[in-house]
């Protein structure tokens, strides 16, 4: 499973007023483990910066003009985001200029480059509702240092919520840690998914009860974490 975090920074709110991008990152996941594999890109606006955005993000347009304009990196967004799943806090925010720009660059919509888009933002409120679910609030929580975010900055950003997401959504990594520790069940099964052992010559291997108590125990756990029942719970009382 391939996912990645992006954050931009623009020179204002609305890229119909003629707003721009002019940073962005993105981090890699996979596998729910973050890679070393990131994109960052800081971009010429041929504008200013509104004085409330130069205040987050402290990009000067002097600075940014002696970077490339989106349609000459466009191509680096497009290899990396293709058939991902792109993680964004207030995702609607920041595909509004992603399309502007992409369609300057003669490039498909955000959303035709990658496999689905998530907003972290939305997740957040979902799980705590009524609380304060911003960047800084999330890192708090869930005891990821800032302590260095003193401006926004796109790469950055995207760390942290790499952090948080990986924290907030620990559910799935739980399941995924289970089951590693199925003895040899987890190599088995990769062999399976390589090739290198037919499928159609698999043994079957009943469940015994110790294994069935276990199994509702993890569900159990599972629930109790996420505050909400199963899907497979919710499949078998169909």
């Amino acid at each position: 499973m391939r996912q990645v975090i992006m954050d931009t920074e623009t020179t204002g709110l609305d890229p119909d007023e003629g707003h721009r991008i002019v940073e962005l990152g993105c981090v890699e996941i996979i596998n729910r483990r973050i890679t070393r594999h990131t994109l960052h890109l800081y971009l010429n606006p041929d504008r200013d910066s509104d004085p409330g955005a130069l205040q987050v993000h402290g990009l000067t347009t002097e600075f940014l003009s002696e970077h490339p304009r989106f349609p000459e990196v466009a191509h680096q967004l497009v290899d990396f985001v293709r058939g991902a799943e792109v993680i964004i806090h207030n995702a609607p925010f920041d595909v509004k200029f992603l399309d502007a720009e992409l369609a300057r660059a003669g490039q498909p919509r955000f959303a035709e480059l990658c496999d689905q888009i998530t907003d972290s933002l939305q997740v957040a409120r979902d799980l705590f509702p009524g609380k304060r679910n911003n960047l800084d609030a999330l890192c708090e929580r869930f005891g990821v240092s800032n302590a260095h975010r003193t401006l926004h900055g796109a790469l950055l950003d995207s760390e942290l919520l790499g952090e948080v997401w990986l924290a907030m959504t620990r559910g799935q990594d739980s399941l995924l840690e289970g089951m590693a520790e199925v003895d040899g069940h987890d190599a088995h099964l990769q062999r399976v998914a390589s090739g290198r052992i037919d499928a159609g010559r698999l043994q079957v291997i009943a469940l015994t009860d110790h294994d069935l108590a276990a199994h509702e125990a993890y569900l159990d756990a599972l629930e109790k974490d996420n505050g909400k029942p199963s899907l497979w719970r919710s499949l078998e009382a169909r």
